[in-house]
């Protein structure tokens, strides 16, 4: 499993739940894991689904979203 890091523009706790909500209902495989950093506006996934897949469903959250890299 990778671990990807993304910056998605988060302003609020509204918009930090919004991603924690949608990944929770769509990262559903065995052993992913994510974390949301609402002060640094990242998201950390393991996962492993690809980089483009992961990115799509943090779009969803409606807020801009760059992949920073994997680890």
């Amino acid at each position: 499993m990778l671990t990807h890091e993304y910056k998605v523009e988060m302003t609020c706790s509204g918009c930090s739940g919004a991603v924690t909500r949608i990944l929770s209902k769509k990262l559903t495989e065995p052993g992913s894991k994510f974390d949301v950093n609402l002060e640094a506006k990242t998201v950390t996934i393991t996962s492993d689904l690809p980089e483009a897949t992961l990115t799509e469903m943090l779009k969803k959250c409606g807020k801009e979203v760059t992949y920073i890299g994997s680890k």
